[in-house]
């Protein structure tokens, strides 16, 4: 995993424009629908090329794919995973609620109508709020050639740039199991060691491939706003059992091809609730990776920098906070997002500083997704704030 040895490196979270040609494919692809499968293999083969040049022109350091082969940074794995059945066609999920939907109805009101008006606008189906499959059978992994095309996609993508180093993002455990309802393990214990063991195959496939994986695992800490019963104490002992579960997936895999991101979601909403910083970092520390990739930039967690004051970030470890924010349609100043990264660097120093965002910036068929010109302007004046900050942290840009 290459660090801030001389400069502030930058990289982002993973999720970014997609082309409007391929949304619809994504999405019939990821609910198991028929679709054109060779104009498919094309259109995400040149869309990653783009994505991935576009990244390099900006001057980001660490690029991915985009996630353009995916509809979803979650809904992806439907079609990886064996052991999957659809549900019956009268089985609903219930409303989504939590502590801060509880305590702000008329704002997630608001927030509804809101995406709901800007899918119509794009020409986009907002994904049904439905349990589409169930866990009937034994959890395998059956992905092997979409992860083998992403790969050899971001590889095309980079042949010219052999020194940029290329991450690809993959689904942690443990938002399977609250995406996917057990029907076959006679414990969620088994469910998840299930899980973890299939998923397994995909993180070896990508960093034996010679690139980064990123585990991605918002539910580890929406998990608590989104039970609204629960207690910090309950919701350690979930988060510490679903460390343990990512640990044994990601056995025998060197950290150093690890990175680990979580995030409270792509929500823009008053966020009163959200879980703490301080009430999980050390266990967020136990995950068997290099690198954490946290929101630290939106109102609600600018201040956890001051987090790192008390927690010791492990040696060998780097941060990767988000200096600009995915829920906000302000592009930051330079100057402000050089501010963030130098709090960070005054605390854990400045090597062990990647700039980054706090969350994806397309979701694709969420409607909750950033403007594609607001999100690549966003993404420049990330490396524009790095450059800044690096003149002042090393003297030189």
């Amino acid at each position: 995993m290459k660090v801030s040895t001389d400069r502030i490196i930058t990289s982002h979270v993973g999720s970014l424009p997609r082309p409007n040609s391929i949304v619809e494919l994504l999405r019939a692809k990821d609910a198991r629908e028929d679709y054109d499968r060779d104009r498919f293999a094309i259109e995400v083969r040149e869309s990653v090329v783009a994505v991935v040049h576009k990244q390099i022109d900006i001057g980001i350091d660490v690029v991915d794919d985009g996630e353009h082969s995916k509809a979803g940074f979650s809904s992806y794995v439907r079609a990886r995973l064996g052991g999957l059945e659809p549900a019956p066609k009268d089985v609903t999920r219930p409303p989504n609620v939590s502590k801060d939907s509880l305590a702000f109805p008329g704002a997630y009101e608001d927030l509804k109508q809101m995406y709901d008006a800007r899918s119509r606008w794009l020409g986009r189906t907002r994904a049904p709020n439905t349990m589409p499959l169930y866990c009937t059978g034994p959890m395998t992994y059956i992905g092997q050639e979409d992860v083998k095309t992403d790969i050899d996609n971001l590889r095309l993508a980079l042949k010219d740039s052999p020194t940029r180093e290329g991450f690809i993002t993959a689904l942690s455990p443990t938002n399977i199991e609250g995406y996917f309802e057990n029907k076959y393990y006679r414990t969620q214990e088994e469910y998840l060691l299930a899980i973890a063991d299939a998923m397994r195959e995909e993180y070896k496939a990508i960093t034996e491939a010679g690139f980064i994986v990123q585990i991605d695992d918002p539910r580890l800490i929406t998990y608590y706003d989104r039970n609204p019963a629960i207690t910090l104490e309950e919701n350690r002992r979930f988060i510490a059992q679903h460390v343990e579960a990512l640990n044994h997936a990601l056995r025998g895999i060197p950290s150093e091809k690890i990175r680990f991101h979580t995030c409270y979601s792509t929500n823009m909403a008053p966020r009163v609730h959200d879980l703490e910083l301080k009430d999980f970092v050390d266990q967020m520390l136990k995950i068997n990776a290099a690198g954490y990739s946290i929101e630290a930039s939106n109102p609600r967690h600018e201040h956890e920098w001051q987090v790192w004051e008390e927690t010791k970030l492990p040696d060998g470890k780097v941060l990767i906070p988000g200096v600009i924010s995915h829920c906000s349609y302000l592009v930051e100043h330079p100057e402000l997002i050089a501010q963030r990264i130098s709090r960070f660097a005054g605390v854990v120093g400045r090597e062990r500083v990647i700039a980054s965002n706090d969350c994806g910036f397309a979701t694709s068929a969420a409607g909750d997704d950033l403007p594609p010109d607001i999100a690549w302007a966003k993404l420049g004046a990330l490396v524009a704030g790095a450059r800044l900050a690096s003149k002042q942290l090393w003297g030189r840009a």
